[in-house]
C-alpha cells in the first residue's frame, strides 16, 4: 500500500524550526500510530523549512498569519489536481494542523459522499460529506501527543445503519453513536430529494440544531472547500483553541514534557562526553586473537 507523504511547512516568522518539528513529529505518531490502524491510511509527516523544500510528491500543510479570507483556510486543489492544505496560526496551531492533516488523508479531494439515513426525522437517505474531523472537531474533544493538543477524528463506523455495542464512532470515544456530533462540531449532508444542503451543527445552546444551506448552484473547489468555508471551520478552531481548558492543560503538559525531554538529553550528553574521553568501555575480553 502507497503511504501518503506530508510536508509541514511554516510560512510565519512566529513558529521556530524547534517548534515546526515537534509538532510534525506529533502529527507523524497520531497518523501512523492512532489514524492508520483505523482508516488503514498509511502516512508519513515530515517538516521543511521551506515550501522550495519540500519534495516533489508530498502534499503540504502550510502554517501562515495571514490567509486572506477566513475560507481560503482548510485543504485545496493546486493546478494539477493535487491537495494542499492552508493553515491558520493561533497558538493553538497544532490542533488545527492535525485538523487539517486527518482531513486530507480521510478524504484528500474532498468530494466523497456517503449515504445513510439523515438525522433530520422529516428526511429519508441523504449523503454525508465525509469530514472525519468536523463532528468531534471541538478543542474539548482534542487529545495529546507528546505534550500538544492534536484533534480528535472519527471511524468508518460513524456512517454505520445503527448503534451497536461495543463500537467505536470516533478515536476518543466521546461519540456514542453514528452520524451524531459533539458540542463544537457538525455534521453535513445533500438531501437529494430537495437538492439542498444540511448540517447539524452545535455551536451554541444546550442541543445541536438543523441548518438548511440551500442549493450548491456553484463551486470553484472541492465539496468540503465550499462547505468549510461557508462554516468557517479552520478561523473557529483557531479562535477557540487557545481559550479552552484543553489547550491550558495542554501546555502545562507541553512544559512537562520539555523537562523531561532535556533531561534525557543531558543523560546523552554526558555519556557521549564519556566515550569521547575513552572513559567507557564497550566491553571487555580475554584470550582470543586481538582486534584487526
Amino acid at each position: 500500500m502507497l503511504a501518503t507523504q506530508l510536508a509541514l511547512v511554516s510560512e510565519t516568522s512566529r513558529i521556530t524550526p524547534s517548534q515546526l518539528n515537534r509538532v510534525a513529529a506529533a502529527l507523524q505518531k497520531q497518523a501512523v500510530r492512532d489514524f492508520c490502524p483505523i482508516w488503514q491510511i498509511p502516512a508519513s509527516v515530515d517538516a521543511f523549512d521551506k515550501l522550495k523544500d519540500v519534495p516533489v510528491g508530498y502534499w503540504p500543510l502550510i502554517v501562515r498569519d495571514d490567509i486572506g479570507e477566513p475560507g481560503a483556510a482548510g485543504v485545496h486543489m493546486d493546478k494539477n489536481g493535487q491537495p494542499f492544505s492552508l493553515i491558520q496560526y493561533s497558538d493553538s496551531w497544532s490542533l488545527t494542523a492535525s485538523h487539517e492533516m486527518l482531513e486530507m488523508l480521510g478524504d484528500p479531494w474532498g468530494n466523497r459522499l456517503v449515504a445513510g439515513q439523515s438525522p433530520k426525522q422529516d428526511q429519508g437517505v441523504v449523503e454525508f460529506l465525509v469530514e472525519v474531523a468536523d463532528p468531534p472537531e471541538a478543542p474539548e474533544n482534542a487529545y495529546t501527543v507528546n505534550g500538544l493538543l492534536v484533534s480528535d477524528f472519527l471511524t468508518p463506523h460513524f456512517y454505520d445503519p445503527v448503534t451497536a455495542p461495543g463500537v467505536r464512532y470516533s478515536f476518543s470515544g466521546k461519540l456514542d453513536g453514528p452520524r451524531k456530533v459533539l458540542k463544537g462540531g457538525y455534521l453535513s449532508w445533500r438531501d437529494p430529494v430537495s437538492d439542498h444542503w444540511w448540517q447539524q451543527v452545535w455551536f451554541d445552546g444546550a442541543q445541536p440544531e438543523f441548518r438548511d444551506l440551500g442549493k450548491m448552484t456553484s463551486r470553484a473547489g472541492s465539496l468540503r472547500s465550499a462547505i468549510d468555508a461557508h462554516t468557517k471551520t479552520n478561523a473557529r478552531i483557531a479562535t477557540s483553541g487557545p481559550r479552552s481548558a484543553d489547550f491550558t492543560a495542554a501546555r502545562t503538559l507541553t512544559a512537562a514534557v520539555k523537562q523531561s525531554t532535556a533531561s534525557r538529553a543531558d543523560v546523552w550528553a554526558s555519556h557521549i562526553a564519556d566515550l569521547l574521553a575513552g572513559n567507557t568501555a564497550e566491553g571487555t575480553w580475554e584470550g582470543g586473537q586481538g582486534a584487526a
